[in-house]
């Protein structure tokens, strides 16, 4: 039985590059760096409109930072809607194994930490290192989405932009918590049976899938930047 997610949940936006055939990344999952600049652009800009970015360790160990709001411009929106110069930075890890000594923990962002009961117990000795631990977790130690996403809500995150992986955003799609696709399509081909896509999990049956509907589409040379909205499943 799937779990009752909050109606007030965040408004919840999934923003991918992917190369032509689909994959998020390479058979490596080597950091994908085959967008463009405006592709860049594209991203910082849908970040600036977020209160809270969330993403998945593989993700995070792949980078080893985030990416900040460096714009003026975007900078000069969110103090005009009396945001804070960044959105909080969210890791979320069930296991907690992260790596203390990324480049990300220098990083002048705020930083929470999303986990488990158990994948909470070795941070309370790098107390510095995230300024919030969320734990929502069930009785076999999975994170819990409906309490997860509550908590983010009480906590005034209102929009939450999801940057992957596969894995992470297979989840939240399971549960009816994404809202937008935002897909720049790159033109290359990656290839590999193993290589991730913008949804992994276990996939849906075709006559459960999502239905998306097409909002926008937009072509900067050879790239296309896609935006759609998850419809409803009811």
């Amino acid at each position: 039985m799937d779990e009752i997610i909050p109606t007030t949940r965040p408004h919840t936006t999934v923003i991918l590059a992917m190369s032509a055939d689909g994959k998020i990344a390479d058979l490596m999952r080597s950091p994908a760096r085959f967008g463009s600049n405006a592709d860049i652009i594209h991203l910082e800009r849908q970040i600036a409109q977020a209160d809270a970015v969330l993403f998945g360790n593989g993700t995070l160990a792949a980078y080893g930072t985030v990416l900040r709001v460096s714009s003026t411009e975007l900078l000069g929106d969110r103090e005009k809607n009396g945001k804070p110069p960044q959105p909080v930075q969210i890791v979320c890890s069930a296991s907690g194994k992260i790596n203390p000594t990324l480049k990300f923990f220098q990083q002048p962002v705020p930083k929470w930490l999303l986990t488990t009961f158990l994948g909470g117990q070795p941070w309370k000795r790098f107390s510095d290192h995230f300024d919030q631990v969320i734990v929502a977790d069930d009785s076999n130690g999975v994170i819990t989405w409906s309490e997860a996403l509550q908590q983010l809500r009480d906590r005034d995150i209102q929009r939450l932009a999801v940057l992957g992986g596969g894995q992470l955003v297979a989840s939240l799609m399971a549960h009816h918590a994404i809202d937008e696709f935002h897909l720049t399509v790159c033109p290359r081909i990656l290839g590999g049976t193993t290589s991730p896509t913008p949804v992994d999990g276990e996939g849906f049956l075709s006559r459960f899938a999502p239905h998306l509907q097409l909002l926008s589409v937009q072509q900067v040379d050879d790239e296309v930047f896609l935006h759609y909205r998850v419809k409803s499943p009811h």
